[in-house]
Formats: structure tokens, sequence, C-alpha cells
């Protein structure tokens, strides 16, 4: 039967040899060599889009970024407003945690379904539980309920983190990817430094929920942008509904949820309560998380099909690395971040608004250090040298902060934060390049859901364990300095840091001085998780960011997938990066 060609078909066809050669090209971006007549362009992969259209995509996800990073930082200057209208001050502190407990805990997900579902589909289904969540916390009668829609909105928070990083490794080279990445990361700064401001001023403007429902407008924002360029195709996508179901690690993700809840309940009921080991609310909760990380491990190594934690990156050296890097740079960053303006609270006596505004110097360092560590990554094509000259930063930042004094000069109690943003950025840009550039094309989804889960769990087990040192530290600090029969007083002074300015003026001296103290071990603790992450970095080999691996193949160490060099050759175009075949020989 002969084949009957139209004048805008190509007259040199790719024989079977070459079809072959390029199967796994092809595959990952959509293309399709099975008919002569089809354009080799109806499927769109993320390199063919046009300039416009990923700008577009960019501005998108980096919109739902900044919102998803405001979120983090949002609530610490509301609690007084909030524990104040529904009388629930003890448990106030679960208003920011359980964000951060759905955060580490479905943020891996995102990563298998954005291979399953397409990178717009994982994108849409974050953008939404973000949005159901939000709204519901801008609706809430009840801390319970509040706690309960800051649960839904940190679903989806985690998986917009996961899904915008994926879809930018998507659409540019690895060397590009750092630069690119670093505009992204300046908003999430720009979200994490307005956060605490933006939640006090609204809150005496017009009030805490509002601070919420604000959002929903600039969401959907966001939602319409992805969802409208987002159109490129990508392997997995198209499954039917009863296949993704399927392969979502619902074991791992319950077990995972249930151990680190568990785990939080114990920290909570032993300090913020100050219940006793043998008391059944206490030790009944450490034994559940021992049990479901037991139950974590096995369904991730032995029953899960794709499992959120897969057990072959933690043979990797630099996956487990970066992973330890993210969890305790997470840790100092949560610490600092949430306890940072209560110092000016309840230290300083200054306003909700006022102590907020402390974050901002933190916010302009996070954009600033991402955008330079893009910047010199795309320069220099080199990440290892950023890494050990600024790493260091967010530890001198730390202890520069147990040495404030209510008397300190205005610079350090402004400027102090500034090394610690600026570091810990340039630290997360070029951390996860260095993950990326060692993991073959396959595995990158996966992988930024790893590293986005060991971030999660250390910003949960950093807020925990800061929330854990601060109320036991401060406790033994009220009682050694109050009489005995202050014990009322005592928990009242726990439970509500606005009633510090409230209190007679010997009484707030003691209760001022037993926060700094209290304090000043939180900052301590994350001091030594810098230093941690510092130490655990310094191993991690330095790569040449412009020797890049050919579309679609495999690092050096994987097996089974041919390289396909010879069938494709990248065209990169500094505005569209567009990736064209080349003339395949004929027959």
């Amino acid at each position: 039967m002969s084949i009957i060609y139209s004048e805008r078909d190509s007259l040199i066809q790719p024989s079977s040899s070459s079809r072959s050669a390029t199967t796994g090209t092809t595959a990952k971006y959509g293309l399709d060599f099975s008919t002569p007549t089809q354009s080799i362009l109806s499927s769109l992969g993320p390199l063919d889009i046009s300039s416009g259209a990923r700008r577009r995509i960019l501005a998108g996800i980096w919109l739902s970024q900044f919102l998803s990073a405001l979120n983090l930082t949002l609530v610490p200057t509301m609690l007084p407003s909030i524990s104040s209208e529904f009388q629930k001050s003890n448990e106030a502190s679960w208003v920011g945690t359980s964000y951060l407990l759905a955060t580490c805990t479905f943020t891996p997900l995102y990563g298998r379904l954005s291979n399953v579902m397409g990178r717009n589909g994982a994108n849409r289904s974050a953008v939404l539980f973000a949005v159901i969540g939000i709204f519901a916390c801008g609706l809430s009668n009840s801390m319970q309920m509040l706690i309960a829609s800051r649960f839904i909105s940190g679903m989806g928070g985690g998986g917009i983190f996961t899904t915008s990083s994926i879809i930018t490794s998507d659409m540019y080279s690895l060397r590009s990817r750092g630069y690119i990445q670093s505009i992204g990361g300046m908003f999430y700064g720009l979200g994490m430094g307005l956060g605490g401001p933006v939640g006090g001023l609204i809150t005496d403007w017009l009030g805490w929920r509002w601070a919420f429902l604000i959002q929903i407008p600039l969401f959907i924002v966001s939602w319409v942008l992805t969802t409208c360029n987002l159109t490129y195709v990508v392997p997995g996508a198209g499954r039917s509904a009863s296949d993704i179901m399927k392969r979502i690690d619902y074991g791992g993700t319950f077990s995972l949820l249930a151990a680190v809840g568990s785990f939080l309940l114990f920290l909570s009921m032993r300090f913020s309560e100050g219940l006793q080991l043998d008391d059944p609310s206490v030790w009944m909760p450490l034994a559940s998380a021992i049990a479901f990380a037991i139950l974590f491990v096995v369904v991730e190594v032995y029953v899960s099909v794709e499992p959120i934690l897969p057990p072959y990156l933690l043979t990797q050296k630099v996956p487990v690395l970066v992973g330890c890097s993210n969890a305790l740079v997470a840790v100092c960053n949560l610490s600092v971040t949430y306890f940072f303006p209560t110092w000016f609270q309840t230290v300083m006596l200054s306003s909700a608004s006022t102590a907020g505004l402390h974050l901002l110097p933190n916010s302009v360092c996070i954009s600033g250090g991402s955008f330079f560590a893009g910047w010199m990554m795309r320069r220099h094509a080199k990440y290892k040298t950023m890494n050990v000259v600024f790493g260091i930063l967010p530890f001198i930042s730390a202890l520069l902060m147990t040495r404030m004094k209510e008397n300190s000069h205005p610079a350090h109690l402004w400027l102090t934060i500034m090394p610690l943003g600026f570091g810990n950025a340039v630290v997360l840009q070029t951390m996860y390049i260095a993950l990326v550039s060692h993991l073959p094309d396959s595995q990158m989804a996966v992988g930024t859901g790893f590293a986005q889960l060991l971030r999660g769990l250390g910003q949960v087990g950093g807020l925990a364990s800061a929330s854990a040192v601060f109320q036991s530290r401060l406790n033994t600090e009220l009682h050694a300095r109050l009489p005995e029969e202050s014990e009322e007083l005592i928990q009242k002074i726990q439970h509500s840091a606005k009633l510090v300015a409230k209190l007679p003026s010997d009484i707030q001296r003691i209760a001022r001085d037993s926060y700094a103290a209290s304090l000043q071990s939180v900052f301590i603790q994350a001091a030594c998780a810098s230093l941690l992450a510092y130490l655990a970095r310094l191993p991690i080999p330095d790569k040449n960011l412009a020797d890049e691996r050919p579309l679609g193949s495999e690092s050096d160490n994987d097996s089974g997938v041919s390289d396909t060099s010879s069938a494709f050759e990248e065209i990169r175009d500094d505005e569209d990066k567009i990736v064209r075949p080349r003339r395949l020989a004929s027959p």
C-alpha cells in the first residue's frame, strides 16, 4: 500500500532502527514516529512550548508558591487573637503544627501523582486542596475546625512546592534550572517574610479571618494560569483513574501520618501540658509513634507498588545527604521563624505587627540569596563552593540571636536574622540542583518528592521540638523564679504571650526574663541544627552543570536504558528552549 505525503511532510522519514533508538526520548516528551504523516510536534514536550506559555506557567506556579510560603508564617502573629476568640490557648500550637503535619506526609505523593496524572493534574489537585482548606479556615467557628482546615490546606501547600519544582525542572536545562528555581525562591522568601507582618496587620485591621479569605482570588488566578497553559506531555499522563488510584501509596501515607501525628501528640502532652511520662496520655502516643513508624518502613519496603519513600534512594549517597541537610535546615528555619517574633512580643513587649516586621529582613535575604545562588550556578555551572562559603552563615546568625538583649543595639535586633535567610536560601537552591544532577531523568519527580518529604519532616519536627524546648525551659524558669503557690499564674503566663504586657511590673520582669531564657534555648537548637546541616553537606561532590545528560538518558550507573544522543541533538534557544529533532537517515 502506498503512502501519500502532503507537501508539508518531511521527505526524510525515520527508519525502524531510528524509531527504536528514539523510543525513550519520544515517549518522554509525547512525540510519536508511528505514522509518517503525523507531525513530530503534534504533542508538545516541556521544552517545545512557546516562551509565552512558559512565562504564564511560571507566573502561576510562583504565585501559588508565594501564597503557600505566606501560609507557613501567617499564623504566629495571629495566634493571640485566635486563642482569645476561641478560648483555647492550650491548643493554639496545633494551628501551625497541623499545616506542617499535612505538608510533610502528603507532599511525597505529588512526586508520584505528577508521573501518573500529569503535571497539570497534580498541580491542580494541590491548588484545590489549598483553596478548600484556606476558605474553611476563614469560616471556622471553633479551634478544632480551624486545625482541621489548616490540615487540608497543608495537603495542598506541600504539593504546590513539589509540583512547582518538577514543572520547572521539566521546562529548563540543568544549568538554567537553578537560575529559574532561584526566581521561584525569591517569591518563596517574600511569602515567608511577609507572612508575619501581613498576618499581624490584617488581624489588627480586619480580623484574623480575612488573612485567609483574601488569598482566595489570588489562588484562582494561579489556577487559571497553570490550567490553561500547562499542556505539555510527560510519561504516564493519561492513565485511567482506576490505575491512578491503585498506584497511590495509601499504606505509606497514612502510617507516616499516624507516626508523625502520634509523636507530635506525645511532645504536646509531655511538654506543653506538662504531664509525666507514666501518664497514659504521654506514653500511649509515644508507643503509637514507634509502632506506626515500624509499619511505615514495612509498607515501603515490602508492600507498596510505588512507595512515597523509595528504599533505593536511601542507598544513594547524594539523596541521603541532601535529604539530611534539607531536614536540618528546616529545623533551623522553623525554630527561628515561629519564635523570633515571640522574642519581641514577650521580651521587648512589641505589638504583633511590629514583631512580625522583624521577619522582613529575613524575607529580603531569602529572595536575594535565592537569586544569587541561581545566577552563580548559571554563570559558573558549579555549586559546592557556594555551599562551603555561605552555608555557615545561618549558624553564625543563630549564635547572634542567643546574644540578643533588651538593650541591644537596634542593628543587632533587626539585622541578626539576615545571614540566616541568605545562607539557607543559597543552601536550598544549590542542594536541589545537586540532587537532580545526580539522578536520572526518570527519577527526578520521585527524587524531588523524597527531598520535600525530609524537608517537611524537618519542618514539623523543628517546630514541635522547638515548642517542646521552649515550654520545658519556660516551665522550669517560672517555677524557679515565682513562689510555689503561683501555679495558676504560671499556667496563664505559659499559654498567653499577650498576658506578659498586662502583668504587674515585678511579675512582668520575671516573666520577661523567663521568656528570654526559654527563647535562647530555642535559638541554641537552631544553631546546632544549622551546624549539623553544614557538616552533612560537606561530603556532597561538586558537578559541572554544563555537562548535561542527553534528553531521556539515564545516569551512568542506571541499567536498561540506551543512550539516545545519536537520535536527538539539543538546540536550545535562550528564549524558547526548544528541542528540535535532528534529520534522521532514510531507510
